[in-house]
Order: C-alpha cells, then sequence, then structure tokens
C-alpha cells in the first residue's frame, strides 16, 4: 500500500484535471444512475390501465394533480428518484402526459437528455483523465531518465543497456495501467458501483441482504488472486528486460553478428527468452483470469436467489411492487459490471506495483557524483592539475590506481603508458569526476575537484577516446553538440581544424546528412575526425585522448594525428598512448603499471633506462621492423 501510495503522488502536478474529472465520473455515475430509474415510469406505464403514468388505477378519468399529490403523500412514490422533493413533483407533472402515447414520447424525450447528459459527462471526465495518467508518465520518465544522468558511470557497469531502456519503457507503460486503468478506473468504478448499490438497496433491502452473502468470498478471491499476480509480474517484467537487452546488443552488434555467422545462435537466444516470457505471461493471466468469472458467477448465483425470493414476494402479494423488484433487478446485474471490472483492476495495479518498485529501486539509487552548492566555478586552466597521494579502487575490489603523485603544468603534453589493465583511462577518468578517488586530492588550479561545480569542472575538458561516440544526428548537430546558436564559421573552422571539412562537403547533404546510430554511415576515420571537431568546437583547457588512433589505418591515422597535433597547441592534454611513436614529443611520459607510476621522464632519458618503458618501446619496434 505504501508503494502505490508514493505511486500516486505523482499525481499531485495534475491535481486540478484530476479533481475535474472526480467531479465528471461522479455525475456520469449519477446519470448512469438515473438511467436505470426510468424503469419505474416505464414499468407503470406497462401495468397502468388508465392512460396516464399514474400510480395506481384510478377510478375516474377526472383525477386532478392535486388528488395524485394527495395520493402520493398517502403512500404512492415518485416516478423518479435521486432528485429532491420538489424535483420529483415536476418530473412526475411532466412525464404524466394526457394518454399513454403523450407519455411515452415525453419519456423517450427525457431519456435522450439523461443519456447525453451521461454520455457527456464520461466525454469530459476520459479528456480530462488523459491529461492526468498521460502527465503522470511523462513525469515518471522524465524524473527516471534525468535520474540516470546523475548516477556514476560505475552504476552502469554490469548493467544490461536493454534492461536500463525496459525501465523507461515497458516498466513505465505498466506503471500507467495501474494509474490509467487502476486508480482512475477503479475510482470511476467504484463510484458507479455506489449508485447501483444505493439503487438496490432503495429498491428492497431485504433482497440486498441475500445478495451481500456472497460478497466476502469475492474478496476473499480477490486478494488471493492479488498476492500471486504480484510475483508473476516481477517475474514476466524481468523476462522483457532480457528480450530488451538481447534485441538491443544484437542490433548494435549486428556487423559482429554477421561477421561470425551467429545468426543462427543469436535467434536461438532470443527465441528462449520470448518463450520464457510468454510461459510467465500465460501462468500470469491464467492466475488474473480467475477473478473477474469467478465474482462474476457468484454475482449471478445472487441474481439467481433474488430473481427466486423476489418473484415469489410478487406473486404472493408481499409488498415488493413489480417496478421495485425490475429495477432491483437492473440495478443488481448493473452492478455486476463494476465488481467485475474492479476485480480485474487488481491485476493492472499489481503489475504497475511491481513496475514500480523497479522503477523507485533506480530513483533510490543515490547519486555519489554531485555538484557542491556554491562550487568553485573556473572558465580556463591556469596553473595546473595536480594528483596528491591519489588511490581508486571499483566497488571496493582490486585497488586500480594506488597513490599516484602527479603534477602537469598549464600547456603540457602529458603521455600515458602502459599495458593493459594498468590503470591509463582510470587516472583520466578522474579528471572529469566521473569516480572520486577512495583516497586523496585532485587540484584544478589549486581547487579540490570536489569543490568544484561539476558542470564548470567538466566544460574545461574534451575528451575523444577510441570508441567514438556519435549521435544518430546531422553532422552539423554532431559537431556543436548542444550548442542551438551554433554558426556557420565557427562550425566550418573546428571541421577543417579536424581535416573533417573536405570529406563533409562530398557527403550528401552536407553538414545535414544524418549518420546513422553511433555514426555508422561514416568510416572510422570520418568519425574521429568529427569527435576531434565535436572536441575543438568545445574550445577547452584541458584534453584527454584516450588511445584516439589505435584502430585506424595509416592513412586515417595521419589525418587524425595532424587533427590531433592542432588541437593540442596551447593546451593541456593528457594522452592514453598506444603507439609510442605518436608521443615521443610529448613533454613528459608517465609509466603505470598495476596502478603506479613506475616511471616519469622524456622519451629520449626512458629509452636510456631498464625498465617497462624500454621493454614497451622495443617490443613494439621488433614488430613493426619485422
Amino acid at each position: 500500500m505504501r508503494l502505490y501510495i508514493r505511486l500516486l503522488k505523482f499525481i499531485r502536478p495534475h491535481l486540478k484535471s484530476l479533481l475535474g474529472a472526480v467531479l465528471f465520473m461522479i455525475l456520469f455515475a449519477g446519470m448512469s444512475g438515473f438511467s436505470l430509474t426510468m424503469v419505474i415510469p416505464f414499468t407503470k406505464m406497462i401495468f397502468s390501465d388508465n392512460g396516464s403514468v399514474g400510480y395506481e388505477k384510478s377510478s375516474t378519468s377526472a383525477d386532478t394533480s392535486e388528488s395524485l399529490q394527495q395520493k402520493s403523500s398517502a403512500g404512492g412514490e415518485s416516478l423518479v428518484v435521486l432528485v429532491p422533493g420538489k424535483l420529483k413533483q415536476q418530473f412526475d407533472s411532466w412525464l404524466k402526459g394526457k394518454d399513454k402515447t403523450d407519455s411515452l414520447k415525453r419519456l423517450c424525450i427525457f431519456i435522450l437528455v439523461i443519456f447525453f447528459l451521461k454520455n457527456l459527462f464520461w466525454y469530459l471526465e476520459n479528456y480530462l483523465m488523459v491529461i492526468v495518467q498521460e502527465g503522470v508518465v511523462k513525469d515518471l520518465r522524465d524524473r527516471l531518465y534525468s535520474h540516470y544522468h546523475l548516477l556514476p558511470l560505475e552504476y552502469f557497469h554490469g548493467k544490461k543497456t536493454g534492461v536500463l531502456i525496459s525501465r523507461v519503457t515497458n516498466d513505465v507503460s505498466l506503471v500507467k495501467n495501474a494509474v490509467s486503468s487502476g486508480f482512475v478506473g477503479g475510482l470511476n468504478q467504484f463510484f458507479l458501483a455506489i449508485v447501483y448499490l444505493f439503487l438496490v438497496i432503495w429498491a428492497s433491502w431485504k433482497l440486498t441482504l441475500i445478495a451481500l452473502l456472497l460478497f466476502p468470498p469475492s474478496i476473499f478471491i480477490i486478494t488471493k488472486v492479488g498476492k500471486r499476480l504480484r510475483s508473476k509480474s516481477v517475474l514476466a517484467q524481468q523476462k522483457m528486460g532480457s528480450i530488451t537487452s538481447v534485441l538491443q546488443e544484437t542490433v548494435s552488434g549486428i556487423k559482429v553478428v554477421k561477421a561470425f555467422a551467429m545468426e543462427g545462435f543469436e535467434l536461438k537466444k532470443f527465441f528462449n527468452y520470448t518463450r520464457d516470457y510468454f510461459k510467465t505471461m500465460v501462468r500470469l493471466t491464467r492466475v488474473g483470469s480467475l477473478a473477474p468469472p469467478l465474482t462474476e458467477f457468484l454475482g449471478v448465483v445472487a441474481g439467481v436467489l433474488i430473481l427466486w425470493f423476489g418473484g415469489r414476494a410478487i406473486l404472493a402479494g408481499g409488498g415488493l411492487t413489480p417496478d421495485r423488484f425490475f429495477l432491483f433487478l437492473i440495478a443488481m446485474f448493473s452492478l455486476m459490471q463494476p465488481l467485475k471490472i474492479l476485480s480485474h483492476v487488481n491485476i493492472d495495479i499489481q503489475q504497475g506495483l511491481a513496475a514500480a518498485a523497479r522503477i523507485f529501486e533506480v530513483l533510490d539509487t543515490q547519486p555519489k557524483i554531485e555538484s557542491p552548492e556554491d562550487g568553485v566555478k573556473i572558465d580556463s586552466l591556469r596553473q595546473g592539475v595536480k594528483f596528491k597521494n591519489v588511490s581508486f579502487r571499483y566497488n571496493s575490489k582490486k585497488v586500480a590506481l594506488e597513490k599516484i603523485d602527479l603534477e602537469v603544468k598549464s600547456g603540457e603534453i602529458v603521455a600515458l603508458v602502459g599495458p593493459s589493465g594498468a590503470g591509463k583511462s582510470t587516472l583520466v577518468d578522474l579528471l572529469p569526476r566521473f569516480y572520486d578517488p577512495n583516497e586523496g586530492v585532485i587540484e584544478i588550479d589549486g581547487v579540490d575537484l570536489r569543490r568544484m561545480n561539476l558542470n564548470s569542472l567538466r566544460n574545461l575538458m574534451g575528451i575523444v577516446t577510441q570508441e567514438t561516440i556519435l549521435f544518430n544526428d546531422t553532422v552539423w548537430n554532431n559537431i556543436a553538440y548542444g550548442d542551438e546558436k551554433a554558426t556557420s564559421e565557427k562550425v566550418n573552422e573546428v571541421a577543417k581544424m579536424a581535416n573533417a571539412y573536405d570529406f563533409i562537403q562530398n557527403l550528401p547533404e552536407g553538414y545535414n546528412t544524418i549518420i546513422g546510430d553511433r555514426g555508422v554511415k561514416l568510416s572510422g576515420g570520418e568519425r574521429q575526425r568529427i569527435s576531434i571537431a565535436r572536441a575543438l568546437y568545445k574550445n577547452p583547457s584541458i584534453l584527454i585522448f584516450d588511445e584516439a588512433t589505435s584502430a585506424l589505418d595509416s592513412e586515417s591515422e595521419l589525418l587524425v594525428q595532424e587533427a590531433i597535433d592542432r588541437l593540442m597547441k596551447n593546451r593541456t592534454t593528457f594522452v592514453i598512448a598506444h603507439r609510442l611513436s605518436t608521443i615521443q614529443n610529448a613533454d613528459k611520459i608517465v609509466v603505470i603499471d598495476e596502478g603506479r607510476i613506475v616511471q616519469t621522464g622524456k622519451h629520449k632519458d626512458l629509452v636510456q633506462q631498464e625498465g617497462l618503458y624500454k621493454k614497451l618501446y622495443e617490443m613494439q619496434f621488433k614488430f613493426n621492423d619485422e
């Protein structure tokens, strides 16, 4: 219950629309009940012999309105219910025509008006409720997506992309059902049930007691089924997350799948997941579908008993009039529909709560990297960067960096060298605060990174990695990423500096060419030059190159390296080098092994010393010579 209340808090911003919808729900329920009461004048018309919709057969045709009112006050009842006394008299007076035909005509007009209002209220209720439920879905998706951006990189390590996507798509859709079909639909059916129950009691409270004997078993069935639905719903959503994950991985890695001729393998894996989901949904539906028919059958049992006892009472002259009995029957069987829907609502609510639990699990994860209030803002690097006794480990496991002391002055080019897994990428990931060190301090111009405004810190940096991340958008929007006021002069300038201008002009639509998911329509060298142009456009003080040319052919590497050389001018640069030939002119080479700095110096000095750098250099050039 607490989880559902937390979910319903998302309705608060849409409270005005909700209150309007509830008002129209009540009016719709009232009109629905009012429409049922039309059975009274219709029945009286059928059973009356005097040419009017009177309460009883008149002895003469000279009955006046005054005598009718006297009969009503003496024990008769109005032709309509659920309205104040004065209105009842006005309705009665209007409905009683000169003869049966006139009365029938007036009754038909009245029914048309009632049903027009009823359907108008239904339309307005649904219109306002769409605003509420879609508003809740939008807010929930926005909140979840925004929270993803706040979470640190380590949260996404080991998480399946498809599962994370499923939270925003599939899980939120299930929550929508809990809000729309559950809360909204439940509220609507609840009002209808109240109105119909009132009519049932008003028509015959004795027969109502018979019907209520079967109410506790219905509640027991709904509760029992609901508990099983929650566990089955959690399992079903996990299966859907696996399907989404496999689909995302296959689409993004389709080139590898085809290259290894693994289509059959991937199909088998996907089919296994869809089969598991199919079985789970069948079990879920099997359980969830029990409540509505059982509830309806119990209602029919009650209806048959009522029909038997009520019919006997009428035949025996026990005081139950035909019009009241017909109203009771119609209201009773009308009551079955909202009760049946309410029992089915429990399915949507339980599935929605299972999805909500998964969503709130993400929202309750606190971001470890936060921008401090009134954080220090720096617009450019003036002095340099210092690592002071920095140590770091991922999730308290093996140490990735240990006791790193490093000073990089403004404008220096620093190359990070070492075997795979030595900690090079981890070291540069600490600079933009993708992670915070477990021990030690990193300073920019003497300011601890944790005291800096996070956006200000990251705006100082441009990052170009081996795995180029581009967006399924135009070349223009990838270069001027996030800048809606980009000018042609600036975009052309950085494109030329990145050696990207010429190939961009040869694209089908130039800068307006859509480059596909992750830039799939471009070659590796073209993608890398676009990413360099993007970094140049940002004009950062600090540059980070993470093996930016390692995956390129010789021609592309030459073009990219020229662009990198232009980009590094007058900037503080960290270069993670795969090919040692590209970093020989670095101001400082830092050799890292098993998370520690083991050597520091210039290329010409390090190749003369016995150590890891010399071994790596000789090994690489030995293979090159061969």
